[in-house]
């Protein structure tokens, strides 16, 4: 059935109600209806009730092309969508294209009928207008909780780490006790004029230590789950490229299962892609006899981008006599400041290429040290 001959919805969702575009062949206006957020029976009562209509109308069975923009809502009324039989499209918010001639009216209405023309144009066979998502299966989604978890867990760590030593900074205290030895050193400690530190300020600081204490055997927890997943599922192809990347000296636990959950989960043509998926790619700026590269794009995934910068750093400490090492050390030489930080991001894009090709081909980046069979992971 051809674009044309199709009804099309677009849903703009919102926390309290969403508001429903539709369009039927033939159709010059849009209508709207307004439904509860959630409320799916009324959604698909009203594709149902469409299709009917545009039926009649047209004497054969209609198709129903549906799609609203990714958000808190993830992807599960895609699913649903999907499971009844409509053709259904995840939008990327910020790549659809507008008019920035003048300030643009934003409203409901507007976005959804927006969406509509959006949806319109990418059937027909318009890519520039927009980019759809490509939406993770279930068992895709979940295998990227555990990494997620972790993280938010090291992040409320480093929070309270530095809610305590700013406690005690306001104290004349450098550094903070030792966790093992709190209640030995805590006693021993005096503020910058000489005075204990306050009994007030102690008990603040002890609560402080048991929401510590608890992050840390969270996230123990978590990385012992995670190992235990591993071994469980040790045909999985994602698996094996985790174990994979962990052969390297320098890649451990969280890199790889970053690497592989964000990234090498998915199939890319080439290493434009892969470098364009994770925001790391120069945007181009020519106009007239101007012609250079720009800063990184930064839209592909932050998750993934931040990892990939932190390994091209430890990458220069564990792996030295590697091809990207030796290449990033004739670049820079001994200069410091902001040109080592751009180069570290074109060796981050190398290196990310070279570890896609590793976990895809079996080629292994030149002059890289394998991890010692007795060395620990990481």
């Amino acid at each position: 059935m051809t674009s044309e001959n199709m009804i099309r919805v677009a849903i703009e969702l919102s926390v309290s109600s969403w508001l429903v575009a539709t369009r039927l062949p033939g159709a010059e206006k849009s209508r709207m209806h307004r439904i509860e957020a959630g409320d799916t029976t009324a959604l698909l009562a009203l594709v149902a009730d469409l299709q009917s209509r545009a039926s009649t109308k047209l004497g054969q069975t209609m198709d129903v092309a549906c799609c609203f923009e990714a958000g808190r809502d993830g992807f599960w009324l895609h699913r649903l969508l999907t499971a009844h039989g409509v053709i259904a499209y995840v939008l990327e918010p910020t790549s659809i294209l507008v008019n920035r001639r003048a300030r643009r009216a934003k409203t409901d209405r507007l976005d959804a009928e927006g969406m509509l023309c959006v949806l319109a144009a990418w059937q027909a066979g318009d890519r520039q207008v927009c980019s759809m998502v490509r939406v993770p299966t279930p068992e895709e989604e979940d295998a990227k909780r555990p990494h997620r978890e972790r993280e938010h867990l090291v992040q409320e760590k480093q929070r309270i780490e530095n809610r305590m030593e700013a406690l005690l900074c306001t104290q004349g205290i450098r550094g903070r006790p030792s966790l093992r030895s709190w209640e030995r050193d805590i006693a021993k400690l005096c503020t910058g004029d000489g005075r204990p530190v306050p009994a007030l300020m102690q008990a603040e600081l002890n609560r402080l230590r048991r929401r510590l204490m608890l992050i840390l055997e969270l996230i123990r927890e978590l990385e012992v789950e995670r190992a235990a997943a591993q071994a469980a599922t040790v045909d999985e192809t994602m698996t094996q490229k985790i174990t994979a990347l962990q052969c390297i000296r320098g890649i451990g636990a969280n890199f790889s299962t970053v690497l592989v959950r964000e990234v090498l989960y998915r199939s890319f043509a080439n290493r434009r892609q892969l470098a364009s998926y994770v925001g790391i790619a120069p945007m181009p700026y020519q106009s007239g006899g101007i012609d250079r590269d720009r800063s990184i794009s930064r839209a592909g995934n932050p998750r993934a981008r931040t990892t990939l910068i932190q390994l091209a750093w430890l990458w220069l400490r564990y792996q030295p006599g590697s091809a990207l090492a030796t290449w990033f050390r004739e670049r820079v030489g001994t200069l410091q400041g902001r040109t080592r930080r751009i180069a570290i991001v074109a060796m981050a894009r190398r290196l990310l290429i070279a570890l896609w090709r590793y976990v895809e081909t079996g080629v292994m980046p030149d002059g890289v040290e394998l991890r010692a069979a007795a060395e620990s992971v990481a």
